[in-house]
């Protein structure tokens, strides 16, 4: 297995940029914010749906799923690849969805030679051509957070770990399938035609969710749809396209952020703001640190009191 994969956010910007710098043409994310097929269906097309979900570490592997089928002939006629890395998983399901779509998107040269070279490969081999793609990894990795604390340390994760993990859901050869790397085979939910999906995909992350405890909320839903920005040019809807374009902006920016740390420019300032304050008049320092603990004990305070928790804080 290679190493060398970070983790990476399932954020609409984060991925849409992700594809754009693989050389997808016309495609891009949106977080879809409840499971309701009609504000699916407002995206259409919608190529495929990326989700994200608490891996149950506890769960015993099955031969069959909790729901849907196996379908181990399908790997013949559709991508399909084992994920056979950590940390890969995001990446690996938004190509799930794109690497069989070259009929409906331009994935660009890069990608079909890596589907063509892949082409022939069991699932096995797909994922491990995958994980040890330099252009994919890079591409992948440059979307990470910076961080400047760095783990050395691989471990196995255990039962008390939160784990999260990306699948994907797209029709492909009228059928709807779950891609997921870490399953055996593709799993078949039923026919399934492109104008179908919205209908057809969400009762079945419907039955995913009711899996888990009522209090759990920790899920997230992308959907790969067209480019809005095309659509707002074909209806000639100006307001759409501003705020298509401003979106785009935003989601660069948070890009750019992500790819520094602040550990250094925030350990300056604190630096500057100690030096003023000692060069000033004898107590100025103590007088500063007294206040700042009164002040964050008063916020501490009144957000409990929000909370209906009335305890006593000291700092």
């Amino acid at each position: 297995m290679s190493a060398g994969w970070n983790t990476i956010e399932s954020d609409a910007g984060v991925f849409t940029f992700l594809i754009d710098n693989l050389g997808v043409k016309d495609v891009q994310f949106d977080e879809i914010i409840a499971l309701d097929a009609t504000l699916l269906r407002q995206q259409s097309p919608v190529y495929g749906v990326i989700f994200l979900f608490k891996y149950p570490t506890g769960e015993k592997p099955s031969d069959t799923p909790r729901d849907g089928n196996f379908d181990f002939d399908a790997s013949d006629n559709l991508f399909f690849a084992a994920q056979t890395i950590q940390n890969a998983c995001g990446t690996q399901a938004l190509l799930s969805v794109l690497l069989n779509k070259e009929n409906e998107v331009e994935i660009g040269p890069q990608l079909k030679d890596f589907k063509d070279f892949t082409g022939a490969f069991p699932s096995e081999l797909r994922g491990e051509a995958l994980s040890n793609s330099e252009l994919i990894r890079d591409v992948h990795n440059s979307f990470a957070r910076s961080s400047p604390f760095v783990d050395e340390a691989q471990r196995l994760a255990s039962q008390e770990d939160d784990v999260y993990h990306f699948i994907a859901y797209t029709p492909i050869n009228g059928v709807l399938y779950e891609l997921d790397g870490l399953q055996p085979a593709p799993i078949s939910h039923g026919s399934c035609l492109l104008e179908e999906f919205p209908d057809k995909v969400i009762p079945v992350l419907q039955r995913r969710i009711e899996r888990y405890p009522a209090n759990e909320i920790r899920f997230n839903l992308l959907a790969m749809v067209r480019d809005l920005r095309i659509r707002a040019q074909e209806i000639g809807d100006q307001d759409m396209l501003y705020q298509e374009e401003q979106k785009r902006n935003a989601w660069q920016w948070e890009n750019a952020l992500r790819r520094h740390n602040f550990i250094g420019f925030i350990g300056e300032v604190l630096k500057e703001v100690t030096a003023s304050k000692l060069s000033q008049s004898d107590g100025a320092y103590d007088q500063w640190i007294e206040q700042a603990k009164y002040k964050t004990k008063a916020r501490i305070e009144e957000k409990g009191k929000a909370s209906g928790n009335d305890e006593q804080v000291e700092v």
